[in-house]
């Protein structure tokens, strides 16, 4: 692990500053395995939307209210998820324990909920 400041021969460019400028190098598996999940969260985003959009599309006129709840559940999910990519990099680096987000449990809520209300639409 090398000690914190700017890598030998220059200053340290790395954004977002707030995040990389504390505590100590990880492991590298540590840093890629939270930029991984970072990506996840991206791609759950982006199935969310195009769940909304085939609701829309195909659902039947009652179940269309679902793809709204849909469509704001993924830009939550969006905006989330470079935060906590920065809370978690942020704790790595401190060595502390990993930050929790209300977005995961609020995630599976909603998932949850418009699934059922979905299908009931669709098989009433």
């Amino acid at each position: 692990m090398t000690s914190p400041g700017p890598p030998p021969g220059g200053e340290d460019r790395r954004w977002p500053r707030r995040v990389y400028q504390v505590g100590t190098e990880p492991d590298p598996r540590f840093t890629l395995a939270n930029e991984r999940t970072f990506l996840a969260w991206l791609r759950t985003a982006l199935g969310l939307m195009v769940a909304a959009v085939a609701v829309k599309a195909f659902g039947a006129e009652q179940a269309r209210w679902g793809a709204g709840v849909l469509a704001v559940l993924a830009v939550v999910v969006a905006v989330e998820a470079f935060p906590r990519w920065g809370r978690n990099e942020r704790a790595l680096r401190l060595r502390s324990p990993l930050p929790s987000t209300p977005v995961v449990a609020l995630s599976a809520v909603v998932v949850i909920v418009a699934g059922t209300a979905l299908g009931a639409a669709v098989l009433l």
